[in-house]
């Protein structure tokens, strides 16, 4: 619900049946969806230091960015963000081991955006 109540737009909503893991959230914004991707990055415990960009991707049309300083290559519980660059930037923010590690990239990401 973090990010809904700092004004984004967030898909599913807090309070709506989930079918997954997943978090949309809806920036607008390429710098913001750059920087709420390395802030993911920067609190993972493998990788913390890697400045991730976006990159082409085979099977994609647009560069896609994604974080996920993760123990397994593609795991999707840990936890991990990314997305395509194009508009309207929506962030897909999954997984988390830990609650307390999914809470502090949220936080931080959450700060990084604020400025």
């Amino acid at each position: 619900r973090l990010f809904e109540l700092l004004g984004y737009e967030v898909k599913p909503k807090f309070n709506e049946l989930r079918g997954d893991i997943v978090q949309g959230i809806k920036l607008d914004d390429p710098d913001k969806l750059i920087k709420f991707a390395q802030a993911v990055q920067k609190v993972s415990p493998i990788d913390w230091d890697a400045e991730i960009q976006p990159a082409p991707l085979a099977g994609y049309d647009n560069k896609i960015l994604m974080a996920a300083g993760t123990f397994i290559q593609g795991s999707s519980i840990e936890l991990s963000a990314d997305a395509p660059m194009k508009p309207p930037y929506v962030v897909y923010l999954q997984g988390g081991i830990y609650y307390e590690h999914s809470k502090l990239a949220s936080m931080y990401a959450a700060e990084v955006l604020k400025g």
